[in-house]
């Protein structure tokens, strides 16, 4: 944000608006089969946006949620969403919050939405914060950022106390988005919402005519890592909308659907994706009120859109098998699928009849399943079409706010991680002889950069490239594959390039297992390098076919030899695997549920 005379403020908006328009004409010039739905409207920036669709769908529902244990889920109505926001946006400036760094973390809820919009239209930049992570994380993440205030649920108020009694200019306040008063130096979430009452009802406009800089960095989120080191990434409006505007042309949203939301909000898949989107659309957004309530909170919103990762959608799909087993239905099962494969080809689905109560688990009504953040088991993505709801694979990362490719709903490819959106591209680089190279982005909504860290975004982005580090090829039809990570990339003595993902995928495929990591075994002191794989095992899965071997750890780890020794005969000497770490526990992950390698590396 910067302060512009209005005249000047309106200017610059009105060409900005025209900038939006040509991206949405740029979207209706598309001629790719798959994109549809081309009845995007132009956005400028996230304010424009949510007060656009709080006019347009106000007396629609915005979101559902608990608050009381007592009662059912309650209605947030657009208008209501609009009012809040613009109470808690005066409210934070009242607190002389205005261009400062404002953090959240709290479980996923109405006040995080309502924080969060509030601060990145008109009062300062957003830090989001993983929920997650261990309290020497979160202190680095508030110092680096240099946060002036954090908005936090109940059980973080101790840790941000204790920091804020250091001696620097970090954390000057603290809000608890619990709670609704003043409580010393504390301050209620409902005590800033009085504050803006107050303060509109005086005639305070600074929120509602705040002025809007879309090129300028508005959120800043630090990546989880993999590697130990987290980025700050810089964000802007423009990255975001222009993400917002793409993704519906080759997905369809309409004002019926309920967004099922699981995911951390912190995350930009969900942030963008589960929050902001179903906004722009005028659908609604469904809080689940953890992992464990998911069953029944699918019971009793019995939403039509679910955003999730690759192991929700795995761990349901898994426990449908389950069920179905244990009331001896397998085979019929089988059957019912393949019929109702045959007549699907010719435009019947039978689905909704002959699965029934396999979609009442998910509440009966849900239409579409997207799955991203990591590479998912292709067989799952169809097993779940064959029960009559469609899956799709997306793929985005932070730095591209973080959509960079999905699989459009008429036209999915189970492996495919999908296409690009229009006015984005994808392009493969440095491709080997195979055709495989590193996938690249180029877009509006590629990042602005890395905080702080120049050198790290000038390698990052070249050109206008983003290079995403994942390794892939693109298809004579515009769809993108992913074959791996290229800092994973175990490179031969001999020269040669081996994919961990690629084995790993093959050993998972197996029931037995519950997961894998490949890695290259720097302790084995050969002329070769040797490839090693830590495997876990799936202990319900041998509770219920191996139950008399269960404890019996060398006929478990004979079994996983006998997986391996078959995906070993398809391939060449130098991407065998000749040693096995068989795991009883699962394997380190961060919060986005991506095994940390270099921490289960350093622990063998």
């Amino acid at each position: 944000m910067k302060n512009m005379e209005t005249s000047n403020y309106e200017d610059r908006f009105a060409k900005e608006l025209l900038e939006a328009e040509r991206s949405v004409e740029g979207i209706k010039d598309d001629k790719r089969s798959y994109v549809k739905y081309k009845d995007a409207r132009p956005l400028v920036n996230i304010k424009h946006m949510v007060e656009s669709s709080c006019e347009l769908y106000k007396d629609r529902v915005a979101f559902h949620e608990k608050f009381r244990k007592t009662k059912g889920y309650e209605k947030i109505l657009f208008k209501d969403l609009l009012e809040m926001y613009n109470e808690f946006g005066t409210g934070l400036l009242k607190l002389g919050l205005k261009g400062k760094k404002i953090a959240i973390i709290g479980s996923n809820s109405s006040r995080w939405a309502i924080s969060y919009l509030a601060v990145v239209c008109g009062v300062g930049v957003v830090v989001p914060i993983d929920k997650e992570l261990p309290e020497k994380k979160i202190e680095d993440i508030v110092r680096k950022a240099e946060v002036s205030a954090i908005i936090y649920e109940d059980k973080y108020e101790e840790i941000f106390k204790k920091m804020r009694g250091k001696d620097d200019n970090c954390l000057k306040t603290l809000i608890n988005m619990t709670k609704d008063g003043r409580d010393d130096d504390i301050i209620g979430f409902g005590e800033v919402i009085n504050l803006g009452i107050k303060g509109l009802n005086e005639g305070d406009r600074e929120f509602l005519d705040a002025e809007i800089d879309r090129d300028e960095m508005s959120i800043l989120l630090f990546t989880s890592g993999t590697t130990g080191n987290p980025k700050g990434v810089m964000l802007s409006h423009k990255n975001i909308v222009e993400d917002i505007m793409a993704a519906p042309t080759i997905l369809k949203v309409t004002v019926d659907d309920i967004f099922f939301s699981v995911l951390p909000m912190h995350h930009t898949y969900e942030c963008t994706c589960g929050m902001l989107l179903p906004i722009y659309k005028g659908a609604s957004v469904a809080y689940c009120e953890g992992l464990k309530y998911i069953a029944k909170n699918l019971q009793e919103v019995r939403p039509t859109m679910f955003l999730g990762v690759p192991a929700i959608f795995e761990k349901l799909y898994k426990k449908i098998w389950q069920n179905v087993r244990k009331k001896g239905k397998e085979n019929t099962l089988k059957k019912i699928v393949k019929i109702n494969n045959k007549t699907k080809k010719v435009g019947i689905n039978l689905g909704k009849i002959f699965f029934k109560d396999i979609l009442n688990v998910f509440g009966g009504r849900m239409r579409i399943m997207i799955s991203g953040g990591a590479a998912i088991d292709p067989s799952v993505i169809d097993g779940i079409r064959d029960f009559g709801i469609n899956v799709v694979q997306g793929y985005g990362l932070t730095e591209c706010a973080p959509l960079a490719a999905l699989n459009p709903d008429t036209a999915p490819v189970s492996s495919s991680i999908g296409v690009a959106f229009p006015n984005m591209e994808l392009r493969v680089l440095d491709e080997d002889e195979k055709g495989i190279g590193e996938l690249c982005v180029k877009g509006p909504n590629v990042m602005l950069g890395y905080y702080e860290m120049p050198e790290e975004t000038a390698e990052a982005v070249v050109d206008g490239w983003f290079r995403t580090g994942d390794l892939g090829y693109i298809d004579e039809n515009g769809y993108a594959y992913i074959t791996g990570r290229r800092k994973n990339l175990i490179i031969t003595k001999n020269g040669e390039n081996v994919s961990p993902e690629e084995l790993e995928y093959e050993i998972n495929l197996s029931p037995l297992v519950l997961e894998s990591m490949v890695y290259q075994d720097e302790a084995a002191n050969k002329e070769d390098t040797l490839i090693a794989a830590s495997i876990v095992v799936d202990w319900e899965y041998i509770d219920e076919f191996h139950s008399d071997i269960k404890d019996d750890d060398d006929e478990i780890i004979k079994m996983m030899w006998e997986i391996v020794d078959r995906i070993n005969e398809a391939h060449p000497v130098y991407m065998k695997i000749r040693k096995i770490n068989f795991k009883k526990e699962e394997l380190l992950k961060n919060t986005t549920n991506k095994i940390i390698r270099f921490a289960e590396e350093n622990k063998l």
